[in-house]
């Protein structure tokens, strides 16, 4: 922005109460020169840039804001504007766009089907209980999220069918549990 550009918009200001000539004196410029540059026509630098802006905005809104400054100088060229890689950078820095890619889904876990034949089924796919505090089974769920996994493990009891302990973790180790280490007596 220049300063020609900044006392303008302060200028514009409904809470500004310096006037022009001070605005131009405190920023070293010429009052003259301040009302000279707001007289002068558009530049073909400036219209052209302008017409630019809009074509990204377009683009970019196209790709639901996916696309960068490669992909959207390419979408340019296709449809013979010519602008530099470069310049469309820069003028969807100015206009505050960031291109928002998501990352592949890769699968994270694996299947150990010689480990799952080793467990027991301690409930024997029977999810009910008697009384509360009887029976617990428990989840891992997998969240992803923009900056990776993170791993929500429930404990559910079968008797009421709710949710009885929970915690959320970066990864997934051994050590990590959603109950309190320490068990309950058991009831006589």
């Amino acid at each position: 922005m220049s300063k020609y550009e900044y006392i303008d918009s302060q200028k514009s200001e409904p809470t500004n109460q310096n006037s022009v000539v001070k605005m131009c004196l405190w920023l070293a410029v010429s009052t003259s020169g301040f009302y000279h540059w707001a007289i002068r026509p558009q530049s073909a630098t400036s219209a052209r840039r302008e017409a630019l802006i809009a074509r990204i905005q377009h683009f970019f809104e196209e790709s639901e804001g996916t696309y960068g400054y490669r992909r959207i100088h390419a979408d340019l060229a296709a449809e013979q504007t010519e602008c530099s890689p470069e310049l469309v950078r820069q003028l969807m820095r100015q206009i505050g766009l960031v291109a928002c890619q998501p990352r592949p889904f890769r699968i994270t876990t694996e299947a150990d089907a010689k480990a799952a034949a080793n467990m027991p089924d301690l409930v024997k796919r029977d999810f009910t209980a008697d009384r509360p505090g009887v029976k617990f089974v428990g989840d891992i769920t997998y969240i992803h999220t923009w900056q990776g996994f993170i791993y929500l493990a429930t404990v559910i009891d079968c008797y009421s069918k709710k949710v009885v302990g929970w915690s959320i973790a970066d990864h997934m180790h051994p050590s990590w549990s959603p109950m309190p280490s320490a068990t309950p007596p058991r009831r006589p």
